[in-house]
């Protein structure tokens, strides 16, 4: 499967790979829980995603367990991820989800259960040819990236003249951009990583180790209303320059700057924060510093408009700290996708070509980092709107002083 050509490769962030929950398994669906939307919902986003393969020119979209699977119906699969669950949706047809026998009970009550035609295969039935029923023998499909090979494999071998597609390249805008329902819960989880945040700087920092402060700070997450924890990292003094410094035993000690990076997913929507405090009163000069990438952020931000190629936040934000002096200090890319899952598209790096949309909630970050001395670093959630960009909440973005 080939990546799509018009951003530059994604190396998958630490927050791709979950820090804090259980492996994939039968359970592995679990991790997209949330409360199911109302159904005219998922109807409405059944339609948007068959009209979007018909303007791809694709026979239909072949979607598996995983985030898009929660997204567009709200079903989530008890059956093991070896299990074929399918849904098969194409335009001007009525969608279909096929589901092992066992699933059958709890998908008829699934919240878009009124809007999908179900299907299922029982234990010595061949699932292959159950799908092959729903598809058509020639088609070319957009198929989710999550897929298991022997999935496709086996849709392959059913229909041998069937082509797929990863969604990522097929459709490679099919969860960058949010419905307002999507929006509202991603600016809670906003929230609620902006109240862990506030209440975090209360905790003693002096004396004690990384990891200590990064167990203080996804509990906070937790108190105030995270479902799971993606990433809680304090990263201080010269750790602070490794944006995948993973908390350990050092002692943070008076005169340290500390990185703060938080997330996770609350209500099924993720969130992202990144703030930089510092142990005592800071020096003039890291405040100094601390002021350029605040700069170099809300010069991003200000280049957030609609029709913009996503690479022109990360211009803006280099600019400003390459005038500083810093441009060979900065962040590797300056954004990425906030939605189901914490890193997705769109991502605001060089060379991306993407053009920004009205509904793109994305963490926009700027930073500067200092290896072996230390780093600053400031994100923020946000989403693009038609009159520009807004914040999905409003935790202050100035250096704090904690002790």
């Amino acid at each position: 499967m080939k990546r799509a050509p018009h951003d530059p490769p994604h190396r998958p962030a630490p927050e791709d790979r979950n820090e804090s929950a259980p492996g994939s398994g039968c359970g592995a669906s679990q991790e997209y829980a949330c409360t199911p939307f109302p159904s005219e919902v998922y109807v409405r986003r059944l339609r948007w995603a068959a009209g979007e393969a018909a303007a791809a020119r694709l026979t239909g979209v072949l979607v598996t367990p995983g985030p898009d699977l929660g997204r567009l119906c709200g079903h989530l699969p008890g059956a093991a991820p070896d299990r074929l669950t399918l849904l098969v949706l194409a335009p001007e047809a009525e969608p279909r989800l096929l589901v092992p026998a066992r699933d059958l009970t709890d998908a008829s009550a699934g919240p878009a259960a009124g809007a999908v035609r179900l299907t299922a295969w029982a234990d010595g039935q061949d699932p292959y040819a159950a799908a092959a029923g729903l598809l058509l023998p020639h088609g070319h499909y957009g198929i989710s990236d999550a897929t298991w090979s022997v999935h496709l494999l086996g849709l392959e071998e059913a229909l041998p003249l069937t082509t797929y597609r990863p969604l990522s390249t097929a459709l490679p805008l099919f969860r960058a951009v949010k419905d307002e329902e999507e929006t509202a819960r991603l600016a809670a989880a906003a929230a609620a990583a902006d109240a862990a945040y506030e209440a975090v700087l209360g905790v003693r920092f002096s004396g004690r180790r990384e990891s200590e402060l990064a167990a203080d700070l996804a509990g906070l997450l937790r108190a105030h209303g995270h479902d799971r924890v993606d990433r809680a990292r304090v990263a201080a003094a010269g750790h602070g320059a490794d944006p995948d410094h993973r908390p350990g035993d050092h002692r943070v000690e008076p005169g340290d700057t500390v990185v703060l990076d938080l997330g996770g997913r609350r209500d099924g929507y993720a969130s992202a924060l990144t703030r930089t405090v510092h142990v005592g009163e800071p020096p003039d000069r890291l405040r100094r510093l601390h002021e350029i990438v605040r700069t170099a952020r809300e010069a991003a931000l200000a280049v957030m408009l609609p029709g913009a190629p996503c690479a022109e936040p990360d211009r803006a934000a280099r600019a400003v700290l390459a005038d500083a002096g810093h441009g060979g200090d900065a962040l590797p890319a300056t954004g990425h996708g906030l939605g189901v899952t914490p890193y997705e598209p769109p991502y605001l790096a060089p060379g991306a070509t993407r053009l920004l949309s009205p509904g793109m909630c994305v963490q926009v970050a700027a930073g500067v980092l200092l290896p072996g001395r230390l780093g600053v670093r400031l994100g923020d959630a946000v989403v693009c709107t038609a009159a520009g960009v807004r914040r999905l909440a409003g935790a202050d973005p100035a250096l704090a002083v904690v002790r």
